[in-house]
């Protein structure tokens, strides 16, 4: 059950994008008095502050260089820079739902642009 009727528009965001997001909102929260952080918003701040590892600026050229490869599409590419696989079996789990697969010289192409950020 959902209480929305239709998605109006959908963007991906990569975990250092949502921290710069989510540390506005908190700020916002912190200086109204009256205002408390639900659960949920508490749980992803402390989630996107464990977990983001690269600042802005920095996953956006990770997914540059991501989107110059053919067979990474924008969905994929945010998943590979939010999780940066260290392996062939780690990338491999990213493409597990895609109806194709890649071969040693293309996940080693992917590995080498991940190991830049890495």
């Amino acid at each position: 059950m959902t209480i929305f009727d239709e998605i109006v528009d959908e963007q991906y965001l990569t975990i250092a994008e949502a921290k710069t997001i989510l540390g506005d909102i908190e700020t916002d929260r912190a200086l109204d008095e009256d205002r408390e952080m639900r659960y949920e918003l508490t749980r992803a701040v402390e989630h996107v502050n464990r977990f983001a590892t690269l600042d802005p600026e920095e996953a956006q050229e990770f997914l540059a260089e991501l989107d110059d490869i053919e067979k990474i599409d924008e969905r994929t590419a945010h998943k590979i820079v939010d999780l940066k696989p260290r392996d062939r079996d780690e990338l491999r789990a990213v493409f597990a739902q895609e109806r194709y697969t890649l071969s040693g010289d293309e996940l080693d192409e992917i590995l080498n642009v991940v190991a830049k950020y890495a």
